[in-house]
């Protein structure tokens, strides 16, 4: 299949501008409600907003068309019009939702400033859940609770109806798609710990979708796959990814699975706004002891597994077709969550996993021996250590995990005995006092050397261009393309970088005890050429020893005159 060329995202992903307004506005309103009671009525309203406009912008079409004698669906007759309008085929041969009359927004608004304005909205989300049955127990309908002030939840509709007021339809709907996404971002930052249970960082998710690069693998398209999968945000940036590689929306099938209740609500709503059609099953047994989706062999899998989780019922799976390379602790899930996931990759699938550091090093409870299994089982592709702060749930350094069930994979070149290592603890920088975030140029470093790897080839085997840059290639550059006959073209080199990335054989692995610490692989950085003569450094620092040691006695002095002034004469 021919890789598609990259298209140019106009804003490179970023924030509209005003969404961080809309957000300041609807905390505002908030008052002294929590934020994860306030998240489901804010999401909910933005949902529904989504909804009723795709639905309008579908009848007002319909009814366009019908009354146009150039149309093919030209009628006379207005009824008949209105009755094409109102045909509930209509909008699901689109997969549009039907919105009842009683839950479309115009009603809603026209009832804002109403004292019954709560079991408006309830009502709203009931009808829409009897009429369209993939909505069925998604929707919040808790508005008309007493404990829920009324004039707030007006004041949220009027704010609410402003956002995409005079956009196109189709624009319409991504503006309330990313003002969705970014409120669940920020609903996650307000939550602190317990955010993190439902959303990873979007600059995490971004990276894993870059490594990974979803692109359907056969006519019927590439299956992605999230056994853990929170508030849907890895199918929203793999769709993204595909859409901007010059894919279409559904190109790949989404599959997914979440044990909290309320989470897979959001994960539901999160995709309905985008307009991803996904497979999510609500699962409270959870993965491991009720698999969902037991047939499933994705071609990419995407996942944020909680961390060291240690109550994850081990003790009644001791003998599991899971368990290849060893059966994991009861203590901890973090080999288990890894081996699930090998179980449910296809032949020729890839995995990137988050994890908690101590999976790289760990040798209690027969961690290592799982460990070392997997790497001489050659099912290790890549290790990433990633810097600190960038989850809103725990201050516990992250890695990355890349997985492949065949590294002999004819997409890309034969990287048996191979693992990369990349260090990325440097990267990033404060969004904010306590958190991170990966930038573009990040993203675009770490994921473009991976790629110069698995495409192009290890330290030492040129083979094609150097990325423009002349050192790391971006992700776009690491691509590799295809010509007209389907035969590869040039390709862009790999080389290791002191500090940042190497590539090591098993050998050298196996020296390191199987342990996975990318530090230990990739070694110091080259210090910084330094042009200024030995004598002049030596002398300078000098003079600055000086200084410091010369204010350290004249405080010394202070303090020792300030006790002198305290004891009594």
């Amino acid at each position: 299949m021919a890789r598609p060329t990259k298209k140019k995202n106009d804003n490179g992903g970023a924030n509209l501008g005003f969404e961080a307004k809309l957000w300041a506005a609807a905390d505002k309103l908030r008052g002294n409600m929590e934020p994860s009671d306030y998240k489901h009525v804010v999401l909910g309203l933005v949902f529904l907003k989504y909804i009723s406009d795709a639905f309008e912008a579908k009848r007002c079409q319909l009814l366009r068309e019908t009354a146009d004698p150039d149309s093919d669906l030209y009628l006379r007759d207005e009824q008949a019009r209105y009755r094409v309008a109102e045909d509930r085929d209509e909008y699901a041969a689109e997969n549009v939702f039907w919105v009842p009359e009683e839950a479309r927004w115009s009603h809603l608004q026209a009832s804002a400033k109403q004292p019954t304005i709560g079991k408006t909205i309830d009502d709203a989300m009931l009808a829409l859940e009897a009429s369209n049955a993939s909505l069925k127990g998604v929707l919040p309908k808790d508005y008309a609770r007493p404990s829920l002030n009324k004039v707030m939840l007006g004041e949220l509709i009027d704010l609410i109806s402003g956002i995409a007021m005079h956009e196109a339809a189709d624009r319409s709907k991504d503006i309330l798609g990313r003002v969705y996404e970014y409120f669940l971002g920020s609903f996650a930052g307000a939550e602190g710990k317990r955010g993190g249970e439902f959303y990873t960082p979007r600059s995490v998710v971004r990276l894993l979708v870059e490594m990974l690069e979803p692109y359907a693998v056969d006519k019927q398209g590439g299956r992605v796959y999230d056994p853990c999968c929170g508030s849907g945000g890895m199918f929203v940036q793999s769709e993204r990814f595909v859409e901007e590689h010059g894919g279409r929306l559904g190109d790949i099938a989404i599959y997914g699975q979440e044990s909290n209740y309320t989470t897979w609500r959001l994960a539901k709503m999160n995709l309905a706004v985008r307009g991803i059609d996904a497979d999510i099953r609500w699962n409270n047994e959870g993965s491991f002891h009720k698999d969902a989706l037991p047939d499933l062999r994705a071609d990419y899998i995407l996942a944020n597994p909680p961390f060291n989780v240690s109550d994850w019922g081990g003790e009644r799976l001791r003998e599991d077709a899971r368990w290849k390379y060893g059966v994991p602790p009861v203590g901890n899930a973090n080999f288990a969550w890894l081996q699930h996931i090998l179980h449910h990759l296809s032949p020729t699938g890839t995995a990137g996993v988050v994890l908690a550091n101590g999976s790289m090093s760990s040798a209690q409870s027969g961690e290592g021996d799982i460990r070392r299994a997997m790497i001489e089982g050659d099912v290790v592709d890549c290790m990433i250590a990633l810097p600190g702060q960038l989850f809103y749930s725990t201050q516990i350094p992250a890695c990355l995990w890349f997985l492949a069930r065949d590294k002999k994979n004819h997409r890309f070149r034969d990287r048996r005995g191979e693992v990369l290592f990349i260090d990325a603890r440097k990267l990033g920088h404060m969004v904010d006092r306590t958190r991170k975030e990966l930038s573009d140029e990040d993203i675009a470093r770490i994921a473009g050397t991976y790629h110069a790897w698995r495409n192009g080839g290890a330290a030492g085997r040129a083979v094609g261009r150097v990325s423009p840059s002349g050192r790391n290639p971006t992700a776009s550059d690491a691509a590799p393309t295809e010509a007209d006959d389907g035969s590869r073209g040039a390709r862009p080199t790999y080389a290791d970088e002191p500090g940042f990335c190497k590539s090591a054989t098993l050998d050298e692995i196996r020296a390191h005890g199987h342990v996975l610490t990318p530090g230990r692989y990739v070694g110091a950085a080259p210090a910084e050429a330094d042009d200024v003569p030995f004598e002049e450094r030596f002398a300078a620092l000098k003079d600055k020893l000086d200084e410091q040691l010369a204010e350290g006695e004249e405080l010394g002095a202070l303090i020792r005159a300030k006790l002198e002034g305290i004891l009594p004469p």
